[in-house]
């Protein structure tokens, strides 16, 4: 089923430290940005390891057979596990990606956390263990800030850095903040893969259109003002993030099987705190207090 090749796809990445996360104690959920936005990392949100591959996203960094194992490590309360458990029963409901508990034989797998500021990803496969760092609550709040740095992980890279992205939007350089301008760089024409999707304004890889605003001014403008609206939506997949995501992981009779009713699926979750009972065994996977991983850096 994964015999499918794909080419590959080469990024340089900056290589930061943990001390780049952006405290997020003035975000609110009525913000204009999503919290990712606010990060100092590549692109706010994109974390490279110390001595990881620098950047070649191909097949080499793809999840075998879309397995990826993960580990929780952290204080989240009942309600933050429900919304991280939900994006990934999103995950498996539209894609054939599969998140499962991490067993004692597994080397390559993610530990989600929220152990640093901010809302961060490696991109794709890194090799050992690697992050997902959910700073709770400012991360745990939207399903799709969940999807989008977990959509990082599969793989993925933001749709506002395409190369063809001159097309649909245009960058507003001086409403950007000093410093953040490279997080605005498109990528080289043959260095990123789009799987045949159209630019997607309603990805949720795509960046609002106030990110990184140094006056509360947009620093993406669509060139059909009416996409300004679900720009940057955190709502759900949109239906080119569920192509995007089956393609690159060979399966697209998963897309085709599908019934998708409007533009973004609304998987939503309820206010409700899960019982404990309602989250297990997702629970097995969590170290609600503190683990190993709290007392040691993993890079």
């Amino acid at each position: 089923m994964y015999q499918h090749k794909v080419p590959f796809v080469i990024m340089m990445f900056t290589i930061y430290s943990t001390s780049n996360a952006a405290p997020l104690d003035s975000w609110e959920e009525s913000s204009s940005q999503n919290p990712e936005e606010f990060g100092e990392y590549y692109e706010g949100d994109i974390f490279m390891p110390h001595g990881g591959r620098n950047g070649i996203v191909g097949e080499a960094l793809r999840w075998n057979n879309g397995v990826i194992p993960f580990e929780i490590s952290g204080y989240y309360n009942s309600k933050d596990l429900n919304l991280i458990k939900t994006a990934m029963d999103i995950y498996h409901k539209y894609t054939c990606i599969s998140f499962r508990p991490k067993t004692k034989t597994d080397k390559d797998y993610i530990v989600i956390t929220n152990h640093q500021s901010g809302c961060w990803s490696s991109v794709g496969k890194q090799g050992g263990v690697q992050e997902v760092n959910l700073e709770s609550p400012q991360c745990t709040t939207k399903i799709g800030t969940s999807l989008h740095e977990l959509m990082h992980a599969v793989g993925f890279l933001h749709e506002q850095n395409r190369h063809e992205r001159d097309d649909f939007v245009t960058i507003n350089w001086n409403n950007i903040k000093k410093g953040r301008e490279k997080n605005f760089n498109k990528a080289e024409q043959n260095s990123a893969e789009d799987f045949g999707v159209p630019y997607d304004f309603i990805s949720v890889m795509h960046y609002s259109s106030t990110a990184f605003s140094a006056n509360g001014k947009r620093t993406i403008n669509p060139k059909d003002n009416k996409k300004v609206e679900k720009m940057g939506q955190r709502e759900g997949f949109s239906k080119g993030d569920i192509i995007k995501i089956n393609t690159m992981y060979n399966c697209p009779e998963k897309t085709q099987k599908l019934n998708i009713t409007g533009d973004i699926t609304t998987d939503g979750i309820t206010n409700n705190e899960s019982s404990a009972s309602d989250l297990d065994p997702f629970l097995q996977a969590a170290n609600s207090l503190f683990s190993i991983f709290s007392r040691r850096r993993l890079y």
